[in-house]
């Protein structure tokens, strides 16, 4: 699934496992600011996530200098849709990219108007409220969590 998230810097698209919804949800009930404040967030509840964005990033910014964006541009025509690397959105090439799908769907967690857009998503409803379970970055552990989120928090459809 692909999961875009904005902030006041930007905004950033990576591909997670559907089963990462709950705890990005429980990271949005925290109203972080950032795209740093959502994973840190969300790193107690789904273990590898935040290292693997991260990660990511990190090597997009190696690769990719402001005005030259041949490195991403090359990945999205290498590599299959789930296998993309984590990336900015830089130019409309990401930005159409970021909205694209990804097996099931496509979420996007607008940091700056709190707001959880599910472009396509047919693994799990989002909802204001609901349960999930820790997963530590090699399976699902017997922990749970649940979430709620704020009121100024807006879901569409």
């Amino acid at each position: 699934m692909r999961c875009t998230v904005i902030d006041k810097e930007g905004a950033v698209s990576f591909i997670v496992e559907g089963d990462a919804l709950p705890a990005l949800v429980k990271a949005c009930a925290a109203s972080p600011g950032s795209v740093m404040g959502l994973l840190d967030s969300l790193a107690p509840y789904y273990g590898s996530l935040r290292e693997r964005v991260l990660n990511g990033l990190a090597i997009f910014d190696e690769r990719n200098v402001p005005g030259r964006y041949a490195a991403v541009h090359a990945a999205f025509g290498f590599c299959a849709p789930h296998e993309q690397p984590p990336f900015r959105i830089v130019n409309d090439e990401t930005r159409e990219m970021s909205l694209q799908p990804v097996k099931a769907g496509a979420v996007i967690f607008n940091l700056r108007a709190r707001r959880i857009v599910q472009l396509q998503n047919s693994y799990w409803d989002i909802t204001r409220s609901g349960r999930g379970r820790v997963f530590d970055g090699e399976r699902f552990t017997e922990r749970r969590f649940s979430y709620r989120l704020p009121k100024e928090w807006a879901l569409v459809p």
